[in-house]
């Protein structure tokens, strides 16, 4: 590789709502084993359909690749705003980062229903949803800064209240905090806000929207967005044939062919009932299918031309151990950024 090209920060996304965590943690060694950098693992409470089949709790996992893997640890994402106070959400990253230092980026995000509905609380619009991750963000905010100055802190804000306290184990540095968006006006308030943007793939007109208004928003505050993250979970689906590849996407993710928000969606079922209609043709544009790495490479190297700083795969299939073998040796060593 030329001396004026580097290599780009591609990941895996270890899907807990696919795999029991034993896996999770074979996987993510080996990926690491084939030159991936870094893990990023979503807080499910239930997986999308029954198919997938697991909901582990992202912290436990976490914590355990801390110990058997040597890259970074990301929450992609969790939503500290529903099954979780902020300040719960403060002290298990605050930990993370303790015992793995230099390693965890905490991942935010609003919240969907089919995680967040399981404690019974009213399921408000996307709005409100909004409002309270960005003041949920405040208090995480807040804490890291208390257990870093050794002082107490409060807040009573419109959606939470926290009485006095702080943080009592903290890294010497807090967790990166990025927010999840796939909407200008959220990605332009994340930019006046937190350390970097989360966001899944999408037509490349309206990832450069999106990355346009979140360094907008860090400009009109301040901040270095030389010094901000970009990140971006990609779903594919790569198998030996087209057709096992196609047949993966169907049976596994169908829900990635649902072309319609699914955020208020409470039940994996009620999703299953929907991805019956999903069809081949839906995931064009959406997800590459197809047993060609260049096919893959090419997709990948696209988000990474656009400004993605890390990007994390999430191979459909089940076929986790020979995706990250034709990965590491065929598209990963051909991406530049």
């Amino acid at each position: 590789m030329p001396a004026s090209v580097s290599a780009p920060h591609i990941g895996y996304a270890a899907m807990l709502e696919r795999f029991h965590p034993l896996e999770i943690l074979e996987f993510a060694q080996h990926a690491e084993s084939r030159g991936f950098r870094g893990v990023m693992a979503a807080d499910h409470y239930q997986p999308w359909i029954p198919q997938q089949g697991q909901a582990s709790f992202v912290w436990n996992v976490l914590s355990a690749l801390g110990q058997t893997t040597g890259g970074d640890l990301g929450t992609g994402v969790t939503a500290p705003t529903f099954r979780w106070h902020p300040a719960m959400v403060a002290q298990a990253s605050a930990t993370l980062a303790a015992m793995n230092p230099g390693r965890h980026w905490l991942g935010l995000g609003s919240g969907e229903a089919i995680n967040e509905h399981v404690v019974g609380q009213y399921w408000p619009e996307a709005p409100e949803r909004i409002n309270r991750m960005f003041e949920a963000v405040e208090i995480i905010k807040k804490l890291f800064a208390s257990g870093l100055s050794g002082k107490d802190v409060r807040h009573d804000g419109q959606f939470y209240r926290l009485e006095s306290t702080r943080l009592w184990t903290m890294p010497e540095t807090a967790p990166e905090i990025l927010v999840a968006t796939a909407g200008p006006v959220a990605a332009k308030r994340a930019g006046k806000t937190v350390d970097g943007l989360i966001t899944e793939a999408a037509p490349l007109e309206k990832i450069d929207v999106l990355l346009k208004r979140f360094a907008e928003g860090a400009r009109e505050a301040g901040r270095d967005t030389a010094q901000q993250s970009r990140v971006l979970r990609l779903h594919l689906s790569w198998a030996e044939t087209d057709e096992q590849a196609m047949s993966n996407a169907l049976l596994e993710w169908p829900n990635g062919g649902l072309r319609f928000a699914k955020n208020d969606i409470r039940s994996p079922f009620e999703i299953e009932q929907l991805a019956r209609m999903v069809r081949p043709e839906d995931f064009e544009g959406r997800m590459p299918v197809s047993a060609d790495p260049d096919v893959h490479r090419r997709y990948i190297q696209g988000f990474l031309n656009a400004g993605f700083d890390r990007i994390y795969l999430h191979n459909v299939g089940r076929n986790q151990r020979e995706f990250v073998d034709v990965f590491g040796r065929d598209v990963l060593p051909a991406l530049v950024k």
